[in-house]
């Protein structure tokens, strides 16, 4: 698939991970939709190529560009990043969406392998040099947190470990971004629908008293139109966490 010409001035770069379904492909959509041209990364290159057919169906203008890859890898991170530099000249926004979970299972059980390959995902630090090394200088990090950065869910412990780590990640990225006028925001996501959500719905999500039950979930084009609001923003204000969740879902409370 040819590139988009190099955008001029005013026109704005994003890169979103994990777009080739789900909160990634939506949020994918929704930024082109809002005029951004929009770098999307994942593992499936079909699905990335259904993600532009389908942002491209909803505006006619819209302005993507797939990149394949595994994120995990740290070369494939390295092309992805190295393509962005390379075709648009700068970032100005990237939505920290990759990631992976693991079959629920007792800590005691969890293998060393998946601990290791699911905190393998680590885009911070490339978007970040693009940002202070480009003129003008600065951009926007959204990291995907997870309302698992906040309380988890039974037999998660991986996947948790991770969203609390992101929580970390986004409060140090702020902190040292405030020199090259960089934001970092998080936004923390509870039972938006995508492949994740569904795979909880068949049979129900178990909960902390060993019930099953079918929780409430909302449209991920919520989550997307939230994404597109923080990213929006000027560099002087930030969001630094935000929480969009289905609001019946058992996440405030006891149980």
């Amino acid at each position: 698939m040819a590139a988009p010409a190099r955008p001029n001035a005013t026109q704005r770069i994003a890169c979103v991970t994990g777009a080739s379904s789900g909160i990634g492909r939506a949020s994918a959509i929704a930024l082109a939709g809002a005029g951004w041209v929009v770098i999307i990364s994942g593992r499936r290159a079909d699905e990335l190529d259904e993600t532009i057919r389908q942002a491209r169906q909803e505006s006619t203008n819209a302005e993507l560009l797939a990149v394949p890859g595994d994120l995990g890898k740290p070369e494939d991170v390295d092309t992805l990043f190295r393509t962005i530099k390379k075709r648009y000249g700068r970032l100005d926004l990237l939505f920290n969406n990759a990631g992976r979970n693991v079959k629920p299972v007792p800590l005691e059980d969890v293998p060393l392998q998946d601990f290791n390959s699911i905190v393998a995902v680590n885009l911070v630090a490339h978007a970040f040099r693009i940002m202070r090394d480009q003129s003008p200088q600065g951009g926007r990090i959204i990291n995907n947190g997870s309302i698992s950065a906040h309380a988890p869910r039974p037999f998660s412990a991986p996947y948790t470990l991770t969203k609390h780590a992101i929580t970390g990640l986004t409060k140090s990225t702020a902190l040292d971004g405030r020199a090259y006028n960089i934001a970092c925001s998080q936004i923390d996501i509870g039972n938006a629908e995508s492949p994740m959500v569904g795979a909880l719905k068949q049979g129900g999500s178990l909960q902390p008293n060993g019930e099953r039950i079918q929780e409430a979930v909302m449209p991920v084009e919520h989550v997307a139109n939230a994404v597109v609001h923080m990213a929006s923003l000027p560099l002087e204000v930030n969001i630094l966490t935000q929480t969009i969740m289905a609001t019946t879902m058992p996440f405030v409370g006891r149980g």
